[in-house]
């Protein structure tokens, strides 16, 4: 098994950041003999370390010094769909020992077996995994902070109290954010690689509980049904308080026409 060369910082860890740069990264363009492997896509980077790539904005990169960095940014950057103007990035110092058993220590630090590109590419995963949910999450949190004060309006004074505008844009966000959830990273499903190495089950299984992602998702998957139920419940609501006005409008304007014609009869017979 061949282990990757990774720059280590001065107390001898490996510096890896991850990073969501946009909502959609092109991995087309990297040649053949720069890549190390794929899903993800993993890139050596002149210098020592490497760089992995998922398609839905985000990259890891392992041992690679802030200039490295820098310069691999800059060449991703017309690659980038939507790019962030302060990408959300996250840093783990990352240490090799045989005899340690693999995962995140009390102070923070993940301890791995070695460097195989397999291994890292586990860890990218989780990390991205992790990095796409606090997307997520944070996006969710503000539709529902908005949706909240409606339902508390129903609840005061027996109206919607928004536009049907407002309300179909709430749903949407809601839509959006299901798609986003099922076709960029699939949180609740096992990674491919776990398939040709099942040994690299137990540091998945550390990684999933470290990072919180199955409670996480469920958590998100629950909010998100609560915000589509209540737009959609406000939006029936308020499509029947416009179908009721419609009503007495019409029986209004009948009301006018019977009386003109009672007028003509009665009147203008005369």
């Amino acid at each position: 098994m061949n282990n990757l060369s990774l720059n280590t910082q001065a107390d001898g860890s490996i510096r890896v950041r991850e990073a969501l740069l946009g909502s959609r990264i092109d991995t087309k363009p990297f040649r053949a003999d720069e890549t190390l492997g794929i899903n993800p896509l993993t890139v050596a980077i002149p210098g020592g370390g490497c760089a992995m790539l998922f398609r839905y904005g985000v990259v890891v990169f392992f041992g690679l010094g802030t200039e490295q960095e820098s310069a691999f940014l800059e060449r991703l950057r017309p690659l980038i769909q939507d790019p962030r103007t302060w990408p959300d990035d996250e840093l783990l110092n990352v240490r090799i020992d045989t005899d340690t058993l693999e995962g995140v220590d009390a102070k923070g630090c993940l301890w791995l077996h070695d460097t195989s590109v397999q291994r890292l590419q586990l860890v990218a995963e989780m990390l991205a995994r992790s990095s796409i949910l606090s997307d997520d999450e944070a996006r969710l949190t503000k539709t529902f902070d908005k949706i909240e004060p409606l339902a508390q309006h129903l609840s005061k004074k027996g109206s919607v109290g928004q536009s049907k505008q407002v309300l179909l844009t709430y749903i949407g966000d809601s839509l959006l954010s299901q798609q986003r959830m099922v076709g960029r990273a699939e949180v609740a499903d096992k990674p491919d690689l776990l398939w040709e190495r099942p040994e690299l089950e137990g540091l998945y299984l550390r990684l999933e509980d470290e990072f919180e992602l199955r409670e996480r998702h469920l958590a998100l998957e629950r909010k998100l049904q609560v915000i589509s139920n209540t737009a959609e419940t406000l939006l029936d609501l308020l499509q029947t308080q416009q179908s009721y006005r419609v009503e007495w409008y019409i029986t209004l304007l009948i009301v006018v026409e019977i009386g003109l014609t009672l007028y003509e009869l009665f009147f203008k017979g005369h």
